[in-house]
């Protein structure tokens, strides 16, 4: 009863705050056409207003998830499997931990189904490693495949195996992920209910949170994607590949040509093929399958990097598509698509954002211009009811405030990395391919490898005391807003102290 009561509420409070962002919108465009700007606090400003607009522009969508969470919809189609239904199990490992192996293999092996066959695909460089997954197989009762060299990474050793497989399906879990035994009775009747089903994934549920800071605010991280957003695309049939947890129909794979193998993230790449050709995906929310989060923060950016660099390398793919074939998606498809592969563009807004203040603050370079009074009625509301709704919403599914704090701290600390990411994948100046996250040992990073977060920690903090001193000097209402944010950035950035630790 008391969910209900909080989703009814909910529902009020996001319908409200679709139209307090609409409404701020257009004022926002109404006091820049008349702001009295030079030439260069005009670049700034519409600089600003892009970045400003674009964080908007994921929101309002986001909140719509929210919103679409409570609303009816079919169950797709279910069958029982037939005697064909046979599954290959597929753990690609480079270089990983034995023990983190071993407990992957035993959990698909543990699988409650009888017509599977499980494969560890050992991509590994490093003849220790190599001879440990001979042994994990043997041990084990695994079939081992093994290449010659390791082009398109984990795609490519996807790819080199379906040449050999005869299953109807293929599941594929990460070498730290370990399923449940009821994970494959509960989602192939999914698969043989709809036979235009290309694959059905279910979420990465982190079970090591309590090894140190970051890996648990990765953990509520994944939860908002996992818990509101998977949802919507699942919906708007653009739910895409997320690269384990995951069936597949061995035939939509083979009619696309297989996995893609030109991005760092082929589990998306492929999902894009796939629904271009009018294959559907299916999303299933529930804890099906435990893994392991990144523990520290050098682990965690270098996961940050491949997924923004792997996003950004098919946001080019996606408009080339737009322009040559605008009929391969429906409208909703694209949007989808448009949502999800510019979403690491979020560092530059992050960065515009940033720089406001601190023009303001040293320079008296204005790049926002609104109505004290028209501010206060638009944004204000905005900000306050946004920040209600995000953080209801995540208490609707039992996390806690403070945790979704240091989810927000953590993204604005991985600005740097979303600059460089998105930089490389957009001009294509990526030439390491797809690097495997570490496993284990959250330690201290060393101050040089954080150097960005730091310097820019440093700034917005002389930054505010700078802002600070030119208000004791004098009211000015503009000044104290521009002091505000670099207070807020400050402390956003404090997070690298809080998260840099073992």
């Amino acid at each position: 009863m008391q969910d209900k009561k909080l989703s009814r509420y909910l529902l009020v409070q996001v319908t409200v705050l679709l139209l307090v962002l609409v409404t701020y919108i257009f004022v926002r465009i109404y006091y820049i056409a008349l702001a009295p700007f030079t030439l260069l606090e005009q670049v700034f400003s519409s600089m600003f207003f892009i970045a400003e607009t674009f964080i908007l522009f994921h929101s309002f969508f986001f909140f719509l998830d929210v919103l679409r969470e409570d609303m009816p919809r079919e169950g797709p189609p279910q069958a029982k499997p037939g005697k064909d239904a046979s599954i290959a199990i597929l753990v690609p490992a480079r270089h990983e931990p034995r023990e983190v192996v071993e407990s992957t293999l035993l959990t698909c092996l543990n699988m409650a189904y009888d017509n599977k066959k499980v494969y560890l695909l050992d991509d590994s460089s490093i003849e220790s490693y190599k001879q440990e997954s001979r042994e994990i197989a043997n041990a084990l009762g695994a079939e081992l495949f093994t290449r010659i060299g390791n082009r398109g990474a984990k795609a490519g050793m996807v790819n080199e195996v379906l040449k050999i497989l005869t299953e109807k399906y293929i599941a594929i879990f990460d070498a730290d992920q370990n399923p449940m035994p009821s994970f494959l009775t509960t989602l192939l009747p999914f698969m043989e209910g709809d036979d235009r089903l290309a694959f059905v994934q279910t979420p990465q549920f982190y079970s090591n949170g309590d090894i140190s800071p970051v890996a648990m605010a990765a953990h509520n991280q994944q939860a908002i994607f996992y818990e509101y957003i998977c949802l919507g695309k699942s919906m708007n049939e653009a739910m895409f590949c997320c690269g384990t947890n995951v069936i597949f129909r061995r035939e939509a794979i083979e009619d696309v040509g297989r996995f893609d193998e030109d991005t760092v993230t082929e589990d998306i790449a492929t999902s894009l093929r796939l629904h271009s050709k009018g294959w559907k995906s299916l999303f299933m929310y529930k804890a099906y399958t435990f893994g392991m989060a990144p523990e520290d923060l050098g682990s965690y950016f270098k996961q940050q990097h491949r997924w923004a660099l792997g996003t950004s390398q098919l946001f080019r793919k996606l408009v080339v598509l737009f322009f040559t074939n605008i009929k391969a998606l429906k409208p909703i498809q694209w949007l989808e698509y448009i949502i999800s592969t510019t979403y690491y563009f979020i560092g530059w807004s992050y960065l515009f954002l940033m720089a406001g203040p601190i023009l303001y603050i040293f320079f008296n370079i204005n790049s926002y211009n609104i109505d004290p009074w028209a501010y206060t009625m638009t944004f204000v509301p905005f900000f306050f009811l946004s920040n209600v709704i995000f953080y209801s919403s995540m208490v609707k599914k039992k996390y806690t405030r403070l945790n979704m704090l240091y989810v927000q701290m953590l993204t604005a600390l991985s600005m740097p990395v979303y600059l460089s990411a998105t930089i490389i994948g957009l001009f294509n100046l990526d030439k390491k391919g797809f690097q495997v996250t570490p496993k284990g040992g959250a330690t201290n990073v060393p101050l040089k490898d954080i150097w960005p977060q730091l310097l820019l920690f440093g700034v917005v903090v002389v930054t505010l005391l700078w802002g600070l001193f030119r208000l004791s000097h004098g009211w000015d209402y503009v000044l104290m807003i521009n002091v505000f944010w670099t207070a807020f950035q400050c402390v956003m950035l404090s997070g690298i102290f809080y998260f840099n630790k073992k």
